[in-house]
């Protein structure tokens, strides 16, 4: 291939690798509340908003959750990787910590739907 293909090649590169980071750090909605999930079933939902720190009991072992200054994380965990734990925070809609051994899932979620109004004029 001439220099000049591969000029043309290599830019085509750098611009798709700048969209993909684009996309990658575009800012997300801000999550109001941390939903937790263990085998598939909802059994937990706290505000963004609270500071606390609690126990999840998963398949198999635990995870601790800490809620603080607008963020959720997991602390603590008996899993062999502890890949959950190195997560870090967490704090946007859509942002999720998942620990596959104890099928644990944090995930932040928006506000919780209003219900919808009565519109039958009773």
């Amino acid at each position: 291939m001439k220099k000049r293909g591969m000029d043309v090649l290599l830019v085509a590169a750098l611009v798709l690798a700048g969209v993909g980071m684009a996309v990658l750090l575009w800012p997300r909605e801000p999550g109001e509340a941390v939903q937790v999930r263990v085998d598939g079933t909802v059994t937990a939902e706290y505000p963004l908003s609270a500071s606390l720190r609690t126990r999840i009991e998963g398949v198999g072992g635990y995870n601790e959750l800490v809620i603080e200054d607008g963020s959720a994380r997991l602390e603590e965990a008996d899993c062999p990787d502890r890949i959950c734990v190195r997560t870090g925070r967490i704090r946007q809609k859509g942002q999720s910590i998942i620990c596959l051994p104890h099928k644990v899932v944090i995930e932040i979620v928006g506000a919780a739907p209003s219900p919808a109004p009565d519109v039958t004029g009773r």
